[in-house]
C-alpha cells in the first residue's frame, strides 16, 4: 500500500479525524479513515507515532494474587466496562509520573513498584495512531472515588477466580481481557 495523501476532516478538543488517501497494491484508490490525538498530521511520519499519548496501567496487589481492575463507565458504548486504569500523559511528563497520577486519580491507590514498562502499543490500531506505554507493577493503598467528575469509576482487587467469572458476563475492553485471560488461565 502507498500512502498518497492525509486529509484533515474535523479537529475536535481532544481527538481529529483524517481521511488517508492510498493506493492499493493492486493499483486501486482508496479512502481510510482515522483519529488520532495529533492536530496537525500532514507526513507520514507524523503518521507514524513514535511519542506515546497515554499510559496503561497493570498492577497487582503485593502478594501477587490479585489484578487492579477499574469498572468504569464509558460514554463511547453508554455502559460499565472492565479496563485497567490509563490516562493520557500531560504535557512534560514521564510516563512514570503519568502512570502515578493517573492511578491516584482513578483509584486513589499508590504505585510503589514498577517492574516494567513496555515499548510502545496502539490502543485501538483499526482506526487510530493513539500510543500507550503499559506499565507493569504493583500498587497498594485505600481505595478512593475518582478524583475527576467527568469519571465514574468503581476500582477494585480481583482474584484469578473473580477474573474468570466476570469474563463470562461482563464486558471488557479488549487489552484487559486479553491480559486476564491469560494471567487467570495460566500464571502460576
Amino acid at each position: 500500500m502507498k500512502l498518497k495523501q492525509i486529509h484533515k476532516k474535523n479537529e475536535g478538543k481532544f481527538i481529529t479525524r483524517y481521511d488517508l488517501a492510498y493506493e492499493t497494491i493492486d493499483e486501486k484508490e482508496k479512502i481510510y479513515e482515522m483519529i488520532s490525538r495529533n492536530k496537525n498530521i500532514q507526513t507520514l511520519e507524523e503518521l507514524q507515532n513514535k511519542h506515546p499519548d497515554a499510559v496503561v496501567l497493570i498492577l497487582h496487589n503485593e502478594t501477587g494474587d490479585k489484578v487492579l481492575l477499574n469498572k468504569e463507565f464509558r460514554m463511547a458504548v453508554g455502559k460499565w466496562v472492565y479496563n485497567f486504569p490509563a490516562g493520557l500523559i500531560d504535557e512534560g511528563e514521564e510516563p512514570e509520573e503519568s502512570a502515578r497520577r493517573e492511578l491516584k486519580e482513578e483509584t486513589g491507590l499508590d504505585l510503589i513498584k514498577i517492574d516494567e514498562i513496555l515499548f510502545n502499543s496502539y490502543s485501538a490500531v483499526g482506526f487510530s495512531n493513539e500510543v500507550n506505554v503499559c506499565v507493569v507493577g504493583t500498587a497498594n493503598g485505600t481505595f478512593q472515588e475518582s478524583s475527576s467528575a467527568f469519571e465514574e469509576i468503581e476500582a477494585g482487587w480481583y482474584t484469578k477466580e473473580e477474573v474468570l467469572s466476570l469474563m463470562k458476563e461482563q464486558e471488557f475492553a479488549a487489552r484487559t481481557q486479553a491480559y486476564c485471560y491469560a494471567w487467570a488461565k495460566y500464571a502460576k
